[in-house]
């Protein structure tokens, strides 16, 4: 194994090992010697899996302060759709509804259906329904109206992390998992990568797409310092077996406070059949607090950098506190949890619910006033790219945000020597194969778009 790259990928979820696909199909032509390191034993062990499976249509997003979210998750849908079918890959177009539940959300579903359009929905793709028919399409939902997009899906993204995993090693990726980023330093006109086993590797190039862990390591690299990042705790009740037939659909409540990563439970319809109810939005300390006894090993850390940031700011804000007793309180009462989702399925009882789901953690940066910042959130230097804020719907658009990564390296001369049109890598023997599925440059222009 060699130890000096010019581009390391720190993070091996699904962001990282899509731009690990992407980079590593052009380094035949490159000569670029790619990196992907991991710091668990395997790739997709946190949020890539942690996660409903849930293939995201782009209404729910602002095209304006959401612009990237909304572009991936539309590129997105087309592109998990045809890499599924390519690697024998479980996908499922099943569509979702949207209801509203109270008088302004019929409002914002209105909005919604702009948003849609504007982010390149077609209006066979994208309706609005009024109570009637909201009845005669799914009996038991109770609501004033509703959206029904049927370019909504459902995938098992673990699955797919793992396979772009591997064809990024068959292009020639390097790859180390096991080994966790400890410090990043600029030495002898490259950055340095210490790791907590005593490895040190050398790269021209990082990026920096770890997840939970990026505005840490974007940090120690002296990059982002005026912004933090809060964690919240999605969790899940499995619904029993006399709950299958209650929907065909997924169920999405209109959110009462948008601003805020607070999540109303929505009905989850997985693609093995399997119903739950959730996430709530519990506030926690770190990227992994998984559970009570982890979130205190977080808590001093995490405290002592919020006295120095915009975090304060928040824990000032009388809603936000109120909103976070409320997620806290429906993590600790079930029935609590339950019921917040009765009303658009008041068939649901709590006492039948005893089983509970994966719990996964979304990180949210929050910048120097206390804002949450609504966008994933890219920083770029000599010799670093740091993805911040990539949060849901991530794992929809990880394909095409990593396609717009790579075009970026590509045109800054990160990444050259690449006959880009065609997304084609030369061989020794001087012939000519097309590796990735997609060319690169179409997507990144469509994501510019």
């Amino acid at each position: 194994m060699q130890d000096s790259y010019n581009i390391a990928i720190i993070g091996g979820g699904i962001l990282g090992t899509s731009i690990a696909y992407f980079l590593s199909s052009t380094s035949s032509t490159s000569n670029s010697k790619v990196l992907l390191i991991e710091q668990e034993h395997d790739v997709a062990f946190h949020t890539s899996t942690r996660n409903t499976g849930k293939v995201h249509a782009p209404f729910l997003y602002d095209p304006i302060k959401k612009r990237l979210f909304a572009k991936a998750a539309f590129l997105g849908f087309d592109m998990l759709k045809e890499y599924c079918t390519q690697r024998s890959l479980p996908f499922k177009q099943d569509g979702v509804l949207e209801v509203a539940t109270y008088d302004k959300g019929i409002d914002v579903l209105h909005k919604y259906i702009e948003w849609g359009y504007s982010n390149g929905l077609q209006k066979s793709e994208l309706k609005f329904l009024e109570k009637e028919e909201v009845i005669k399409m799914e009996p038991k939902v109770k609501c004033l109206s509703a959206i029904y997009c049927l370019k909504d899906g459902s995938v098992v993204y673990g699955a797919i992390t793992r396979q772009l995993f591997e064809d990024a090693k068959k292009f020639g990726c390097t790859t180390i998992t096991g080994s966790k980023v400890r410090k990043i330093l600029f030495r002898n006109n490259c950055m340095v990568l210490y790791t907590h086993d005593g490895a040190e590797i050398s790269a021209d190039y990082v990026i920096n797409a770890a997840g939970g862990n990026a505005v840490d390591i974007a940090h120690s690299m002296g990059v982002a310092k005026e912004y933090t990042d809060l964690h919240f705790r999605g969790e899940y009740w499995q619904a029993p077996p006399e709950y299958n037939d209650l929907t065909k659909l997924s169920i999405y409540p209109v959110p009462k406070y948008p601003e805020y990563p607070f999540l109303d439970p929505h009905w989850i319809v997985r693609i093995d059949g399997i119903r739950e109810v959730g996430p709530n939005a519990v506030p926690v300390f770190g990227p992994y607090a998984y559970s009570w006894s982890n979130n205190l090993r977080y808590f001093i850390p995490k405290v002592l950098e919020s006295s120095r940031t915009g975090v304060y700011k928040i824990l000032l804000n009388k809603q936000f506190l109120s909103l976070a007793s409320n997620e806290l309180k429906s993590s600790l009462c079930k029935s609590a949890m339950i019921n917040r989702a009765k009303e658009f399925l008041p068939q649901l009882k709590p006492s039948l619910f005893t089983q509970r789901g994966t719990a996964g953690i979304r990180s949210s940066l929050v910048d120097k006033y206390g804002r949450f910042v609504p966008d994933t959130f890219i920083i770029t230097n000599d010799n670093s790219l740091h993805l911040l804020n990539y949060n849901s719907p991530g794992a929809t658009g990880a394909l095409p945000m990593a396609a717009f990564v790579v075009n970026q390296l590509i045109e800054h001369g990160i990444v050259s020597n690449m006959d880009n049109n065609n997304n084609r890598a030369t061989n020794n023997n001087n012939t000519t194969t097309r590796k990735a599925i997609w060319d690169i440059r179409m997507i990144a222009d469509r994501m510019k778009m």
